[in-house]
């Protein structure tokens, strides 16, 4: 069985700074792409940033120059820097995997339960 466990939420002023780190654990070959997504009070999930297995990153053009992603391949681990953080950066933040338990197996999306982060003063 396969698990993604977040921590690092919780409540920071406006221009502050927080760290996600969110760890796979269970039985996996390999992780291609490790993401974070949020969701906020009455929006959909979107897409915050993505990392690849070769470190390749990408950003949500409302998190770019404030957001910073990347990973531990060695521990199975994504960690996501924010700084600046704005009143509208609030919402639950979900790490997301593509991953393989075997080798013949095709990269599935395994999904953690969630941080909270409110940014107010």
């Amino acid at each position: 069985q396969v698990q993604l466990v977040e921590s690092g939420g919780g409540l920071v002023q406006p221009g502050g700074s927080l760290r996600l780190s969110c760890a796979a654990s269970g039985s996996i070959v390999s992780i291609n792409v490790m993401a974070w997504y949020r969701q906020a009070p009455g929006k959909e999930r979107e897409l915050v940033a993505t990392v690849t297995r070769g470190g390749s990153t990408s950003y949500a053009d409302s998190v770019k120059g404030r957001f910073t992603i990347s990973r531990d391949n060695a521990r199975n681990t994504v960690y996501l820097q924010m700084n600046s953080l704005k009143p509208e950066d609030t919402a639950v933040y979900y790490c997301n995997a593509d991953l393989k338990r075997w080798a013949s197996e095709n990269n599935k999306p395994y999904w953690g339960k969630g941080t909270l982060v409110t940014v107010s003063s």
